[in-house]
């Protein structure tokens, strides 16, 4: 049992590690970002603070929020607020940059698989939701709306909001959109629990 339980403990820092890792590269291939980074990206650049720092900054407000539509965080939700933006602060200074647009598609690809496999092994560990899924699941439940309408309705208004403070939308945007739920899919069935949902 002592086994299970650091085995949980290893997939949920490792995890959560390798998701900021794989932020980290999507920001360095600057080709756009989903839309919870491009808000992150949006206030970084308004605050001048770090993109990592703002990350957990957002994650503690988004946090505040679970009192009035009464969630409960775990251990892993505090995890992933803090965890995911200290990644992406000690990432993104040692990424070299690179110029050729075929590159920086790698980057943000190798970013995205990265990120997939951090969410298999997070989501597996099974010790808490992240804080934006706690919103999602809060408003779902108070709403009646559907995860679906639910879940889009918060990033469509995460996206607009930093694309007006200045966050980058672009082609990678796209990609991300369409690409991230079948690599976190994947990479679950290739390394995690089954019955998991997705987490940042």
């Amino acid at each position: 049992m002592r086994d299970v339980s650091l085995q949980r403990w290893a997939r949920l820092f490792g995890g959560l590690w390798l998701f900021g890792t794989g932020i980290a590269l999507m920001v360095n291939a600057r080709l756009g970002l989903g839309p919870w980074d491009v808000l992150s990206q949006g206030v970084a650049m308004r605050t001048g603070l770090r993109i990592g720092t703002v990350t957990m900054l957002v994650g503690a407000a988004v946090l505040v929020l679970w009192f009035f539509i009464r969630e409960r965080p775990g251990i892993g939700t505090i995890a992933n607020i803090v965890l995911i933006g200290q990644a992406i602060n000690l990432t993104l200074p040692i990424l070299p940059e690179f110029e050729s647009a075929p590159l920086r598609f790698l980057e943000l690809l190798l970013g995205m698989l990265v990120l997939g496999l951090g969410s298999a092994f997070y989501l597996g560990a099974r010790l808490g939701a992240g804080p934006r899924d706690g919103l999602m699941l809060g408003l779902h439940r108070r709403t009646g709306w559907s995860i679906r309408v639910t879940r889009t309705v918060i990033e469509i208004c995460a996206l607009a909001v930093g694309w007006l403070l200045g966050g980058t939308v672009g082609a990678g945007t796209i990609v991300l959109a369409l690409g991230i739920g079948p690599v976190v899919q994947f990479m679950i069935r290739l390394v995690g629990p089954r019955e998991v949902a997705p987490s940042h």
